[in-house]
């Protein structure tokens, strides 16, 4: 399984409103193309600062469920336009998981995963 680790800097001030944009419309989003999300996890030193992990069964799935989703309509026509000026920058760190992880891991697709 593929995990990113994404770290959002929001703007200051803007966490609430952007953790409210990301669990109501960004999760369920990225959810309806197959893409497995869990988190926010909250920063508890950075008011400005949360991670969460985006899960994808293969690299090549990661680019297959990733372009759905950013060629897509939704996030072209709305959801880029709301997110995008919250963030003040962001980084994502690209990881392998072992199957065990997806025993602990949301997911939409099945829990073995052929390679």
């Amino acid at each position: 399984m593929i995990v990113e680790v994404r770290t959002y800097r929001i703007k200051p001030g803007l966490r609430a409103q952007f953790l409210r944009f990301f669990e109501s419309r960004a999760v369920p989003a990225q959810q309806s193309k197959g893409i497995a999300v869990a988190g926010p996890l909250l920063d508890l030193e950075n008011d400005d600062t949360f991670i969460w992990l985006r899960a994808f069964p293969s690299l090549e799935d990661r680019e297959r469920m990733k372009s759905a989703f950013y060629d897509g309509d939704e996030w072209k026509s709305e959801l880029e336009a709301i997110a995008m000026p919250m963030l003040e920058s962001y980084s994502v760190a690209l990881t392998s998981v072992a199957e065990r992880f997806l025993e602990t891991f949301p997911r939409p697709f099945p829990k073995k995963v052929s390679r």
